[in-house]
């Protein structure tokens, strides 16, 4: 239950070439294609409202928000007083008022958004190949009680490792061994309906989040540039499909470009996991989510979550491997700025209900900030 967007979205600054809200045109090429051949369109309307009121929010809630609860979605400090203050993670979390007004305008987006009567209300309102792609991406501990829906190149690997840990598998975090990302854990999908109801209703239930656009291009380094079996699969059919002219090649240059029009062409619902939008592969509005953390906060909410769920005090969420190189903002801007603006501005529909529902901007790719 994929939705057609064709919605106004906030952009920070002149992003997209324009004000700071601009209509994000679908083009016939880009089209989102579902399985279930219905097609919903989110009311253009209601989503410019909450786009708007949340700009408006941003600006005015900075100055009060001092006087008011933090969002439901975001750690306080008494959330996190259950331990004994000699716990290094029961720490107090550093007050980030931008943060928590980031949280109450994504809280306040997905209520509405997923509020209208054409959006999944549950898993059992997805087609059954939405709901499959759903369930086998959330991860249970029926000893710690959570559920954790995994998004590919948002530390699911160091989520893995932790519910090892918390199943006895492991020893603890830190034991060098290449992750397995299928055995010793459990999936919602392993189970029968009436576990999964009960699991949805009492388990607290929790995803990470990050910029779409520095998660696509996270992937693309990644496999591209570092793992065989994807060159060979994917990397040589792009290549023959989108470049004139291909000589032999063994999938390892993948240009970006390539690569965002291999997605551009691509149905959502049958993308690898790695690339497939957070909505689609966690689907927000059918499960209702009581934490969705940030890859930019990651330590912190991070922190949050092993302390809601109780884990023991010597399990910490583990530090980036030496190898890891991270995108940074200027590795962003260099991609971005040399991949053609249309290019971009094409692909951004599939996406745009991960920059839409968890408060990112829109890419900026203007002629003055890629001259930055």
């Amino acid at each position: 239950m994929f939705p057609q967007p064709l919605i106004p979205v906030v952009a920070r600054g002149t992003e997209m070439g324009g004000s700071s809200v601009r209509r994000a045109t679908v083009s016939a090429r880009t089209r989102l294609r579902g399985t279930s051949g219905t097609m919903l369109l989110p009311s253009m309307l209601m989503f410019g409202v909450i786009v708007a009121s949340s700009g408006l929010l941003l600006m005015i809630e900075k100055g009060i928000l001092a006087e008011v609860k933090p969002p439901p979605l975001h750690p306080s400090h008494g959330e996190l007083s259950w331990r004994n203050a000699g716990s290094a993670r029961a720490a107090s979390v550093p007050e980030d008022v931008g943060y928590q007004v980031l949280q109450d305008i994504r809280n306040r987006t997905i209520r509405t958004m997923c509020g209208q009567k054409n959006m999944p209300h549950s898993i059992w309102d997805l087609s059954a190949g939405q709901r499959r792609t759903l369930l086998k991406h959330i991860l249970v501990s029926d000893k710690h009680r959570f559920l954790y829906c995994y998004v590919p190149k948002v530390a699911c690997s160091n989520w893995k490792r932790i519910l090892k840990v918390l199943d006895g598998v492991l020893e603890n975090v830190d034991v060098k061994l290449k992750m397995d990302h299928k055995s010793d854990l459990v999936f919602l999908s392993d189970m029968k309906p009436e576990a999964i109801r009960y699991r949805l209703k009492h388990y607290f239930k929790f995803i990470f989040v990050r910029d779409p656009m520095e998660r696509l291009l996270s992937a693309y380094r990644n496999k591209f540039g570092e793992i065989k079996e994807y060159q060979l699969k994917y990397g040589v059919e792009i290549v023959k499909r989108y470049r004139k002219n291909p000589e032999k090649t063994t999938g390892d240059d993948v240009t970006f470009s390539e690569f965002l029009r291999y997605l551009l062409d691509e149905e959502v619902e049958k993308m690898n996991e790695h690339w497939m939008p957070i909505y689609s592969l966690c689907q927000p509005c059918a499960v209702r989510y009581d934490f969705i953390g940030s890859y930019e906060r990651l330590n912190e909410d991070a922190n949050y979550v092993l302390e809601r769920v109780q884990a023991p005090s010597f399990i910490h969420f583990p530090e980036r491997q030496s190898w890891y190189k991270p995108v940074t903002p200027q590795t962003l801007h260099y991609y971005l700025c040399n991949t053609p603006r249309g290019l971009v501005k094409e692909l951004l529909p599939k996406y745009i209900l991960d920059f839409s529902l968890f408060a990112y901007p829109l890419p900026n790719v203007t002629s003055e900030f890629c001259r930055q």
